[in-house]
């Protein structure tokens, strides 16, 4: 056999470093910046009644929790039964390649269905989830062979949360950072990857009490109870400001932010809706120096905060009512964040808010009903994901949605009720190596997202 040619050699490199390029992993919530963005290039810019093509799709456990992707392997955490489910697919056909499951009682009091709410996190040899119930584990990727377990409800004063635990991990920096929610001062825990060994515990008593309570009437100050819950719904976020690693944490109290590796508290911010039947559940937005978290219970809206050179302090650039997420994460680009403000179906609406200033460049109505002939599909609470210089919308009916990003309009490129999905689709997209995953409370899509 004669060698390949130089040229042809040359040819054969060059494709795969591209193809190497436009491909990204979604290892963890959010995706790899942990911003809803992705790096991938090359896909679908219509979007017609027609859909996409389906590359695979299969029913599945309840939960809220999106799945995630590393190379050719997709993670999915669920309820099945009696059992929270951590299983091991093959991201191009979706098949099974191990399972690993352990009992789980969780009930809903509110209702809702009793899987897990959190994100699973992957790496090239562990997988680690949080339940419902508050159980950390850790897996070995191989073969989903438990490592260590951790429950959180009985190693730390856990008040019960609303709706089970909702706060997704994080890897930063060699440690495992989780919002356990302990009380007194145990709201968020930094763990040993391989071992689960506490390595430190932050947040709480100690850095509330006497604090200003912001929009509350009066001069409220905090006097900490210790039967306070603590934990949010809204997830952690590192990111490096003024060339400093920080972790923020929107608690149940407010905003926190943090040294990562070892917990100690930079400054702590009250964001509260006054009544206590409510949550913070958006994970905070992150811009060069600025931070940005956001509530839909009770007219909190959102707060813009811009950091001081140490990073011990901050100024509020803005506050105002034109943002108000609910669970879903808005997407920020070109100076301009996109998300569907509200908290109920009945006053959801997407719009374009300015980052700079609050403003409200646009909004249109998405009130989500069961569609009929005469009533188009909307997206109701939606979620974004960007790539390619699009929006990526999947509505919680199901429907999905492709906008170009502009301040001075809303530029929809088209919609597709995907015949399968149906409501409650609350977790939000996920892309990766050009396929697109859908999750609702019992169904696995995976759609072609390439020309």
């Amino acid at each position: 056999m004669q060698p390949r040619s130089f040229p042809f050699a040359l040819a054969l490199l060059t494709f795969v470093l591209t193809r190497a390029a436009l491909a990204e992993d979604w290892p963890q919530f959010l995706g790899p910046r942990q911003d809803a963005t992705s790096a991938e290039t090359g896909l679908f810019d219509r979007l017609t009644t027609n859909g996409i093509p389906e590359v695979w799709s299969r029913d599945v456990g309840t939960g809220y929790s999106a799945p995630v992707v590393l190379g050719s392997n997709l993670v999915l955490f669920h309820r099945e039964k009696n059992e929270e489910v951590v299983e091991m697919l093959d991201a191009s056909s979706g098949k099974t390649r191990w399972r690993q499951g352990y009992p789980s009682a969780y009930r809903d009091p509110y209702g809702y269905n009793n899987g897990p709410r959190c994100s699973p996190i992957l790496t090239t040899n562990r997988v680690y989830t949080f339940g419902a119930e508050g159980k950390i584990t850790c897996v070995d990727a191989a073969d989903g062979r438990v490592r260590w377990q951790r429950d959180t409800a009985k190693d730390f004063t856990v008040p019960e949360a609303f709706f089970g635990v909702g706060s997704t991990p994080i890897l930063e920096g060699g440690l495992l950072l989780v919002m356990v929610g302990g009380q007194t001062d145990s709201g968020v825990v930094a763990l040993d990857p391989e071992t689960g060994v506490t390595r430190w515990e932050s947040v709480g008593k100690k850095n509330w009490e006497g604090l200003p309570m912001h929009g509350w009437p009066g001069d409220l100050k905090v006097q900490w109870r210790e039967w306070e819950k603590t934990a949010s719904y809204s997830s952690l976020r590192t990111a490096t400001v003024h060339g400093e690693r920080m972790l923020f944490a929107c608690m149940r109290q407010g905003l926190v932010a943090l040294n990562p590796t070892n917990g100690s508290v930079h400054f702590s911010r009250w964001f509260r809706a006054r009544v206590d039947d409510s949550v913070n559940a958006m994970t905070p937005v992150v811009s060069g120096d600025e931070v940005l978290i956001s509530s839909a219970y009770f007219k909190s809206g959102s707060v813009l905060m811009r950091l001081g050179a140490d990073n011990r302090s901050y100024t509020e650039a803005w506050k105002g009512l034109g943002l108000e997420m609910h669970w879903s994460q808005p997407v920020l680009h070109g100076g301009h964040l996109y998300g569907f403000s509200g908290r109920n179906e009945p006053d959801a609406v997407l719009r374009c808010v300015e980052w700079a200033t609050g403003t409200v460049k646009w909004d249109r109505s998405e009130r989500w009903a069961p569609h009929s002939a005469d009533q188009p599909p909307v997206f109701g609470r939606g979620s974004f994901l960007l790539a390619d210089g699009r929006l990526i919308a999947l509505g919680e009916g199901g429907l999905l949605g492709l906008f170009e990003p502009s301040p001075a309009a809303c530029r929809e490129l088209g919609r597709w009720q995907v015949p399968t999905m149906k409501y409650p689709c609350w977790a939000g997209p996920i892309l990766s190596s050009k396929r697109l995953y859908l999750r609702s409370e019992n169904r696995l899509i995976c759609l072609n997202a390439g020309k």
